[in-house]
């Protein structure tokens, strides 16, 4: 993460000064650093960025340069890669809810690893991608994550164990097992546990005559907003004991992190438009809020905030510049008295927030810029 000093340092002021806001400004090196920290604490495993935390080019190329994988849902995302001259074989699709047209490109541009979690992604893949790679998405606990997806993806062990045998029958090659412990998940025990169940479906694909080689552990490793969470190292360490205690032998490791790759090389530069009171509450309003760069904020990520005003904090409603009342990014936020014009500086931005922007009232969606 930014400290405050890095934040209200030359290097970032020269960029607003030159952008304007809002703009979302990220540094290359701390992407670098935390894809570093991923082949650290993996050695071995193939580290596959998710490329909807963050889809700008300047990222892909930068991860493509360190030898990251990419994981994708789309076809927009597919052409991004494409464009980019990303080789199919770094390249795979854990969405098991995937287009016609999507795996038609997918798999005519090489690509031939997709996650499934129905008979009718099956029938979809042995159709429109045959003999494939293909790893079933099971259905594990979310708990501790802040964000979780255990409703919508992900099939029981019963039903993952019949979905690798009809891939079988339908010239797929079943080749392993996929979760995810939902969006920034703060427990590392939470994996353990996801593994500790794909044992019980690799074990029953063996008895059967199916030989799985790849496990993947997906993304939902955490950063740090507003209060601590477990390190990579710690998350890595209990990841690697589960794997080594349910697994004998030598199995191909997937990682897919996006969060954790780029949420903390972004800051997010906002500026005051407007101020109110509004029952006895303080309201502040920013040039940028929940539809053109803080989506997340709906589903309850807390932004830490930054300014270079000094004095006593109080406690602020803060909300967007669009017409809807629903643009509100935080009830509780303390921060000193501001004034129309003054910065404010939204750490950890680097994630999901030019990704889920739209421009909604037509306001503009912040520029990116790197350090």
């Amino acid at each position: 993460m930014f400290s405050k000093e890095q934040v209200l340092g030359e290097v970032i002021e020269e960029v607003v000064r030159a952008e304007g806001s809002p703009v979302l400004i990220m540094d290359k090196g701390v992407i670098q650093e935390r894809y570093s920290q991923f082949c650290h604490e993996f050695p071995g495993a193939e580290v596959y960025y998710a490329v909807k935390a963050n889809p700008d080019e300047e990222i892909v190329r930068l991860l493509w340069k360190l030898n990251a994988g990419f994981e994708i849902a789309s076809e927009g995302e597919l052409d991004l890669l494409l464009r980019l001259g990303i080789p199919p074989q770094k390249v795979v699709s854990s969405n098991p809810v995937k287009s016609p047209a999507f795996i038609k490109s997918a798999y005519a541009s090489g690509i031939d690893r997709f996650a499934f979690d129905s008979y009718t992604e099956i029938e979809k893949l042995s159709q429109f991608a045959p003999r494939s790679r293909v790893y079933v998405r099971l259905s594990v606990s979310n708990e501790g994550s802040e964000w979780p997806l255990d409703r919508k993806f992900g099939i029981e062990v019963e039903g993952a164990e019949e979905l690798l045998l009809q891939a079988e029958k339908k010239n797929l090659k079943p080749w392993g097992i996929a979760f995810h412990v939902g969006s920034q998940c703060v427990s590392p025990a939470t994996w353990a546990k996801a593994i500790e169940k794909s044992r019980e479906v690799w074990d029953w694909a063996r008895s059967r005559g199916i030989e799985l080689t790849s496990l993947n552990v997906g993304g939902g490793f955490p950063i740090e907003y507003t209060k601590p969470v477990p390190p990579i190292a710690e998350t890595g360490r209990v990841i690697r004991n589960a794997i080594a205690k349910a697994f004998s032998g030598n199995i191909q490791v997937m990682l897919e992190p996006g969060r954790a790759l780029v949420g903390e090389a972004g800051v997010l530069v906002a500026t005051v438009i407007a101020k109110a009171v509004r029952e006895g509450r303080k309201w502040l309003y920013l040039d940028v809020g929940v539809f053109n760069g803080l989506m997340e904020t709906m589903g309850g990520i807390m932004y830490p905030l930054i300014t270079r005003r000094d004095g006593s904090d109080d406690r602020w409603v803060v909300a967007g510049p669009s017409c809807d009342s629903v643009d509100v990014i935080s009830d509780e936020v303390e921060l000193p008295e501001l004034e129309v014009g003054d910065r404010v500086y939204i750490i950890s931005a680097g994630a999901y927030t030019t990704a889920y922007a739209s421009h909604f009232d037509g306001f503009p969606i912040p520029e990116v810029c790197f350090i």
